[in-house]
């Protein structure tokens, strides 16, 4: 390929290289971050938005014996809509929990994906209690 030269304005010619020697923008190609990539950083965000809540003693954090949390990602174009499945310890403010996860979610997306976050819904899938955890192992109801 050679550059185009002509009125001096740096503009590429049909070849797609500038008198500089650059390749335009739109010549370069794109990236692409798969869906489970993106939702593997948003469950990794949760985990520790919920362990940052643990820490400052706002709430149990991420519960004995419960699943890590799950995030399911719809990439388009440059956004992420994020749902993240999650299990909190009961009794603990829920509502801090969830907003600090929503939180950290767009935050580390964001800063690692490069992508805006819309929308993050959080699903508590379940809450253990520490009478569930000591006594029923097999999931049901304790009364």
């Amino acid at each position: 390929m050679t550059a185009t030269t002509g009125g001096g304005d740096g503009v590429a010619g049909e070849t797609g290289v500038t008198a500089a020697g650059g390749i335009e923008a739109a010549e370069r190609g794109a990236t692409t971050i798969a869906d489970r990539v993106v939702a593997k950083i948003a469950a990794q965000a949760a985990r520790e938005a919920l362990r940052g809540v643990r820490a400052h003693g706002r709430g149990m954090g991420l519960p004995e014996g419960g699943r890590p949390p799950h995030a399911m990602v719809v990439v388009h174009r440059n956004s992420a809509r994020v749902r993240i499945t999650l299990e909190l310890g009961y009794p603990s403010d829920i509502g801090t929990q969830c907003g600090a996860v929503r939180h950290q979610v767009v935050r580390r997306v964001m800063s690692l994906a490069g992508m805006e976050v819309p929308e993050v819904a959080v699903h508590v899938e379940r809450l253990h209690s520490p009478h569930t955890r000591d006594g029923d192992k097999g999931g049901g109801r304790v009364r």
